[in-house]
């Protein structure tokens, strides 16, 4: 007999709340936010609304396609997550969801990155809301102890971009980052969302940029590593610090500045796209953890 121990479910916590947890808002919120990134620009060298940064095969068009193609596996992943599956059910489901967003997009890789990040929190909310583990617990928490030591232990994509960039470069990658509770966002992406929003009430695509660009600035994105090498992912990361320290968008001019950076990116085909996932996921959590949720 497989404990709930065993599984990775917090054996001290009740296993199931009387009532099911709505996996339906906990969905539409993970798809939310693939758009609100979407909608944010400047983002330096990512796709928007506005333009297909540093991508020739893909457009807003694209993203929108796979965010409401995959938006249904981010129901099956909180509903797994209120069940108390293990990693190995969360696996499968991310799988099909990958299938799903490639078939929409022609091929074109647009959220694997979220479909794992984003995945993750999907299943943590419903584990917290099906009564697996402390409500009280962030999201992030949820998953490291819920899945962490089995994200670490599992099979490795040995031909995606991200996983040949770790190889070549030694950085820790999303894997890594999701193990550990999502530090990035929880460090860097939440208090820079927060600190926007005060500064710049009323103008939440504002917020939205100033934490991309302090994730930029922070994070060791492997999408940057793949695509400009170290002297890629330094460059990228500076020049986010410089416009956070030259006051992001409290600063007079922000936004030209900003579109400025984009196209520096642009000309350099640099995409932190791992920032941009982690942008979405900040979203996520900043709505789930909201008070009175």
């Amino acid at each position: 007999m497989i404990t709930s121990a065993a599984r990775g479910i917090d054996p001290f916590v009740p296993r199931r709340a009387q009532i099911a947890p709505d996996v339906g808002a906990i969905s539409d919120l993970a798809a939310g936010c693939l758009v609100m990134e979407l909608e944010t620009w400047p983002k330096p060298g990512l796709v928007s609304h506005v333009d297909n940064g540093s991508h020739d095969d893909m457009d807003a068009g694209t993203f929108r396609r796979s965010a409401a193609a995959i938006k249904r596996y981010f129901e099956h992943l909180a509903d797994a997550g209120a069940l108390g599956c293990g990693l190995g059910r969360l696996r499968i489901i991310g799988l099909e969801a990958e299938r799903a967003m490639l078939a929409a997009t022609s091929g074109v890789n647009t959220h694997r990155g979220a479909i794992f990040g984003l995945g993750l929190l999907c299943a943590a909310a419903g584990a917290r809301a099906g009564g697996w583990i402390d409500p009280a617990l962030p999201l992030g928490d949820v998953v490291a102890r819920l899945w962490g030591a089995s994200i670490l232990d599992g099979p490795v994509l040995l031909h995606s971009h991200g996983s040949a960039a770790r190889r070549r470069f030694h950085a820790g990658g999303a894997r890594l980052e999701a193990a550990k509770g999502f530090p990035s966002v929880y460090r860097t992406g939440l208090p820079a969302l927060r600190r926007a929003a005060s500064a710049v009430p009323g103008d939440a695509e504002a917020a939205r940029v100033e934490t991309c660009f302090a994730l930029i600035a922070a994070v060791e994105d492997t999408n940057l590593l793949h695509r400009g090498g170290l002297d890629g992912l330094c460059f990228a990361r500076g020049e986010a610090r410089r416009f956070i320290e030259a006051g992001g968008v409290r600063a007079a001019g922000w936004r030209a500045r900003a579109q400025s950076i984009h196209e520096s990116f642009v000309a350099r085909r640099l995409s932190p796209g791992g920032s941009a996932d982690l942008l979405a996921m900040t979203l996520f959590v900043a709505a789930r953890e909201a008070p009175g949720r």
